[in-house]
């Protein structure tokens, strides 16, 4: 596969040889040989510009890796009885050790600033090899409990492996998976195992930890990005975390009788995720923050509505949700075509 700097190269020259050939065609025209038909018939010929397939490309690895990863699942579901757990697990390990190894020999020197890997089919094989490794530890726990009844030390050692290997390699889907890993762990230890089996996220130890987790990880985002360590990792970090905030502090008011401190919480979080997202000039932020926020209000109101007569408070509700609405919708819109504005687009 050609590497970026030889595909920039060939494209660059694909482009000047083709301005060139018009320019002649065009100075042909001008002294008589080329009849003006045969030069619009030229120049719609040359009309067709290069286009990256990279997104069709990578689109079709991801989808493999995805389509592999499933059909051994399939297989060894099927055929677990004839081929035996310990074959299945060491299977599973070669391929994963096998796609570790070898991107870790073929990654470039560590750098504090964004490294673009030259194969793009090395960071594929990288996802498989994480993909592969989460299953790896899952199923020897599952299995063969190898750390007894410590279950979240198969999320644990997956979630620093991935860590490590995001900042040495630079790549941004394995620190999800990373910060993904970290955040099941973090649930599985503090989370009796009663609760998770009778699908009870409503407890007041998820909720804290998912609180600890976001700022934790908002933290972690700021003061690498002062020192400028992997400043691009940013945006990942801030994403995850505002989320787990924002998702701890609407389950806290929805849950608990003290929800008028998690509403606090949760205005004291709008702004400074709006605060953020004007300093970024990213609608993004933008968007979900108001989004959360615009819930939080909406149930402080219909907790105020329900101690209001049934027909007086029906109407203030269908008021304030078209009104609100109609003015949430205004807002995101004009403060949209001011970020695009700013950043000339």
């Amino acid at each position: 596969m050609l590497n970026s700097s030889v595909y920039q190269n060939s494209s660059r020259f694909a482009i000047e040889y083709m301005n060139e050939d018009i320019k002649i065609a065009e100075k042909l025209v001008k002294e008589g040989p080329l009849s003006e038909a045969s030069f619009q018939k030229i120049k719609l010929a040359y009309s067709g510009r290069l286009f990256s397939v990279g997104f069709e490309v990578r689109t079709l690895l991801y989808i493999g890796i995805l389509l592999l990863s499933t059909g051994l699942g399939v297989l060894v579901y099927k055929n677990i009885d004839s081929i035996g757990h310990l074959a299945v697990i060491l299977f599973i390990a070669a391929i994963s050790f096998t796609c570790l190894g070898y991107c870790y020999m073929k990654r470039k020197p560590y750098s504090n600033e964004k490294v673009v890997s030259e194969k793009m089919l090395n960071d594929y094989i990288l996802l498989l090899g994480c993909l592969t490794f989460v299953t790896f530890t899952g199923y020897l726990q599952y299995e063969y409990a190898v750390f007894g009844n410590f279950n979240g030390i198969a999320i644990l050692l997956p979630a620093i492996l991935f860590f490590a290997l995001a900042y040495l390699v630079d790549h941004l889907g394995v620190l999800s998976m990373a910060i993904t890993c970290l955040a099941a762990f973090v649930g599985i230890t503090i989370t009796p195992t009663e609760l998770l089996q009778k699908n009870d996220f409503s407890s007041r130890d998820i909720i804290f930890s998912g609180l600890a987790l976001g700022a934790f990880l908002l933290a972690i985002a700021a003061i690498l990005s002062s020192r400028n360590i992997k400043k691009h990792f940013k945006f990942t970090y801030f994403n995850f975390g505002t989320h787990l905030l924002f998702v701890s502090c609407l389950a806290g008011m929805f849950c608990f009788d003290s929800w008028l401190l998690f509403f606090a919480l949760l205005i004291a979080l709008v702004s400074f995720s709006l605060w953020h997202a004007n300093k970024d000039k990213s609608f993004y932020f933008l968007l979900f923050t108001v989004l959360y926020g615009y819930i939080g209000l909406t149930y402080l109101i219909f907790r105020i509505l329900e101690k209001m007569p049934g027909s007086l408070s029906l109407s203030i509700a269908y008021i304030y949700v078209i009104g609100s609405s109609s003015m949430i919708i205004l807002f995101l819109i004009s403060t949209g075509k001011k970020f695009k504005k700013n950043a000339g687009i």
